[in-house]
């Protein structure tokens, strides 16, 4: 690897990571947008006993491929991948909305959607997150993570807002456009995304075989990094969906109905949002290890609260709470992974916490509604708070990462 002399700007200023961000900003608002009308869609034709039959179809192969789309980001270049990857998406979503309005779909199309999205987003999820790492100086990344915490939680507080008016007023087949037409914004500004000359990755000699072995192989001989993906894995396992199904079951639970529940989402995106714009302004995170674990020990005391609430107003003042203090733990536990990773293995260590995360968390779904019906939501936020709690302590207990700065 090597570095330039070259100084970038900051990454709130530096045109090339700020149309990063907003092609990754599309392309999460495309995601919310997709999975909303496809679910949309599977009720309107076969009831919802058949939402989760056709989510897990495109579930399965993204975990079973993430690992496979690690390796060949690192060995193509995330950039050529994840520009190839969105075009395929563009290609898929523009094809199910034709469809759509011109033949009325049926369910069998829908199952091939599903199953070809999610193949395809096991090519572009490792490269996304490894393309983030490339885009300019290492001192920048926290910076970096703060836009990609932003992205996330703007895209999750409007997407579903702007899924719901195109479906009232449109129908599915306009959700698919407005899906489509997301993910051509974001392909047309991946575009115009370069590289950081400055920080080079190898090329691979072996074969795409060779290249999974060796990345498992990094991650055993390099003990520090192994550790910072379990924290990282941990921390987001919750936060990928059980965390929001639980927020559903807990207003049902207490009678509070819908209204509170899309205010405590929404402020759960907001206090995201805004924790990565102060990340984003930071010029340094001083002593970011025991930073990671003080939000990290935060996140667990206040999902954990979050669980015991009585009060419609209680719910929401956490909810705001927990969207800041997990943003600011996502931002940091990734940038410190990819300041860690040496450029040529971010594909294949990004795609190994991916499945640890969004391949494993659709599993907990039927676990989260499987404890709060036998012993109330109370119980399955506690388990949260354990899982946010030991990822806490496996960052505080090791000394590499305690010392690590940003």
């Amino acid at each position: 690897m090597t570095r330039s002399g070259t100084t970038h700007p900051a990454a709130y200023r530096d045109s090339n990571v700020l149309r990063w961000a907003t092609a990754y900003t599309a392309s999460v608002s495309g995601d919310v947008v997709f999975f909303l009308t496809l679910s949309w869609a599977v009720t309107r034709l076969a009831g919802p006993a058949q939402v989760g039959a056709v989510l897990a179809v495109g579930a399965i192969p993204r975990a079973l491929l993430m690992l496979v789309g690690g390796v060949i980001a690192d060995r193509y270049g995330p950039r050529r991948v994840v520009i190839g990857s969105d075009f395929a998406r563009c290609v898929l979503i523009v094809g199910a909305a034709a469809l759509m309005q011109f033949t009325g779909g049926g369910l069998p199309m829908l199952y091939a959607v599903a199953l070809v999205f999610g193949v395809i987003d096991a090519l572009f999820m490792p490269a996304v997150g490894a393309l983030a790492g490339r885009l300019t100086d290492p001192g920048q990344l926290g910076r970096v993570q703060g836009l990609r915490v932003l992205a996330v939680r703007v895209s999750n507080a409007v997407g579903p807002m702007i899924a719901a008016i195109v479906l009232t007023a449109a129908g599915v087949a306009a959700g698919f456009g407005l899906a489509g037409l997301l993910f051509s914004l974001s392909f047309g500004l991946l575009l115009a995304v370069r590289l950081n000359r400055g920080q080079t990755a190898e090329p691979s000699t072996g074969s795409p075989l060779d290249d999974l072995r060796d990345g498992l192989r990094y991650l055993r001989r390099n003990r520090p990094l192994a550790r910072l993906v379990v924290v990282v894995a941990l921390s987001e396992l919750c936060f990928s969906g059980p965390v929001g199904i639980g927020l559903v079951l807990l207003t049902a639970e207490r009678h509070w109905g819908p209204a509170i529940l899309g205010w405590a989402l929404s402020v759960f995106s907001i206090g995201g949002a805004v924790s990565g714009i102060l990340l984003t302004v930071l010029a340094r995170v001083p002593r970011a290890g025991v930073a990671l674990a003080g939000t990290l020990t935060a996140t667990a005391v206040l999902v954990g609260a979050l669980g015991q609430v009585t009060t419609a107003g209680a719910l929401i003042a956490g909810s705001a709470a927990l969207g800041a203090i997990s943003g600011a733990a996502m931002a940091i536990g990734n940038a410190l992974l990819q300041r860690t990773t040496e450029p040529r293995y971010l594909g294949r260590v990004g795609a190994v916490t991916s499945l640890c995360t969004l391949g494993l968390s659709p599993l907990l779904y039927p676990v989260t509604g499987l404890v709060a019906a036998a012993w109330g939501t109370g119980v399955f936020f506690a388990g949260c708070a354990v899982v946010c709690l030991l990822a806490a302590v496996t960052a505080a207990t090791a000394k590499a990462i305690r010392d690590s700065e940003l």
